[in-house]
């Protein structure tokens, strides 16, 4: 039995790991990170409602400005003025709102504009799904399982990189966390992920404190089985106990960073939580929802979207300068992160001041091992060039940039398990390391597999 008399409560039944690191922040070697171990760690944020990609990265210059502007005349970006776009390049500029700081803070910390320039972003233009596809619970479906056109996977591709790399230690606490209410649809049958929206409200909760001691007992007995599904019981027990023994005394950002208010900002201060916790987690989801803008978008480069785009700035900023730190501390030398939407906006705005749904969009990756600069074709927005006659064109499929991500940081070269289908994979120099040669042998659909026996595939895998 282990226990904490502190006002968190009885704290039973911990794992041994646990016990003897009670009260304090646990090192990678509890858990993991040693020899051949891949330490590094990809947070998915996923902005939900499709995000209109031609006013977050637009063209400041050149035809294709006379094109955005004709077909935007009162929700375009200016490139001059109040909330004019700021220039990436002489060809494209990045949101006004990119730029933005909490008021009131003595020494700004850097903003995504900012750390574009330091090159720690790497933005991709015309980056999103072949498939044609406008329907936002299809589209999102098909992105988190990794399977464009196929919804009947049982697994998503987060889940499947677990399950399928051989550089995670098995004695990991947590090596993947879903924050928010529901666990994403890209770690669907992931039995060894956690499921929270903040450290603080993540305990157990069962009744009177006073059973509790009781109560983790009685559940430790229950899951004291080989079987995936009490190791899974346990793993959560664990969890508990770890984190509230390390919260609910507050929390303090690093580097002087200010996460906004709201559930997108609390959300990323979770997950630098638990990666200062140590305790190996490799994976982590959150998303941003509210960016179906049909009206009311903003015009000239304000309005909800303007308000959207920094609470979305304000978020990523915030969280890298958290884990930016030195020695053991920097955590950004491990991080990844990747933004992206289920399909970008119409090219033409509507009458509702606002954009219908559309087609390629604009993918994001923030880290301490990003090139930096822009990426990808772009195809242009002459009415031949794009696509349907009416939004821009998908040039880079979103599966080559998590695929970048996963072999040059994750070490994963299992793109026939994660991505099946998909066999075209080129690094395009969105983040730096080591080239792996694509692994394309074990494909679900391909190695006899159909939708009526998908249902057996995670027992026959990792």
């Amino acid at each position: 039995m282990c226990t904490d008399s502190t006002r968190r409560g009885f704290i039973t039944g911990c794992s041994a790991a646990v016990a003897a690191y009670a009260g304090t922040h646990f090192n990678t070697l509890a858990f993991g990170g040693e020899g051949g171990d891949n330490e590094d760690i990809l947070v998915s944020v996923f902005l939900r409602g499709g995000m209109d990609g031609l006013n977050l990265v637009m063209p400041i210059g050149g035809s294709d400005r006379g094109h955005y502007e004709a077909a935007r005349p009162s929700i375009q970006v200016p490139t001059s003025g109040e909330n004019a776009a700021l220039s990436l390049s002489g060809q494209f500029g990045f949101h006004p709102a990119t730029d933005s700081w909490p008021s009131g803070t003595t020494t700004p910390p850097a903003t995504l504009y900012d750390l574009f320039q330091d090159d720690k972003l790497s933005i991709i233009l015309a980056a999103g799904m072949h498939e044609d596809n406008r329907s936002h619970f299809d589209s999102m479906t098909f992105m988190e399982l990794g399977t464009p056109g196929t919804l009947a996977t049982p697994t998503g591709w987060l889940t499947r990189h677990l399950q399928s790399a051989s550089n995670i230690p098995d004695e990991i606490l947590m090596p993947a966390l879903a924050v928010g209410n529901l666990q994403q649809v890209s770690l669907q049958g992931a039995i060894d992920s956690v499921n929270m929206t903040s450290p603080d409200s993540f305990s157990l909760n069962v009744g009177p404190w006073q059973w509790r001691d009781a109560q983790r007992v009685a559940m430790r007995n229950m899951y004291n089985a080989e079987t995936w599904l009490h190791e899974s019981g346990a793993q959560t027990l664990d969890a508990i106990d770890l984190i509230e023994l390390n919260s609910g005394d507050g929390y303090t950002p690093a580097n002087g960073a200010v996460y906004p208010g709201g559930s997108f900002g609390n959300h990323l201060q979770t997950v630098a939580r638990m990666i200062k916790l140590d305790i190996g987690l490799r994976v982590a989801t959150v998303d941003f929802g509210g960016w179906d803008t049909h009206n009311g978008q903003g015009s000239s480069g304000g309005g909800y979207f303007y308000g959207h785009v920094e609470e979305l700035a304000r978020g990523l900023s915030a969280f890298y300068t958290d884990l930016d730190g030195s020695g053991s501390q920097n955590y950004t030398s491990r991080l990844a992160i990747v933004v992206q939407s289920e399909f970008g906006r119409r090219l033409v705005e509507n009458a509702d001041d606002g954009t219908d749904h559309g087609h390629g969009s604009v993918m994001m990756v923030l880290s301490g091992n990003a090139t930096g600069g822009i990426h990808g074709d772009w195809p242009g927005l002459a009415n031949e060039q794009l696509f349907d006659s009416a939004d821009l064109e998908v040039t880079t499929d979103y599966r080559r940039v998590l695929s970048e991500i996963l072999i040059r940081r994750m070490g994963n070269n299992q793109l026939g398990t994660i991505f099946p289908g998909y066999e075209t994979y080129n690094p395009m120099g969105i983040v730096s390391g080591p080239d792996l040669q694509p692994d394309y042998g074990f494909n679900i659909f391909a190695d006899g597999f159909d939708s009526g026996s998908l249902a057996n595939w995670s027992s026959t895998t990792g």
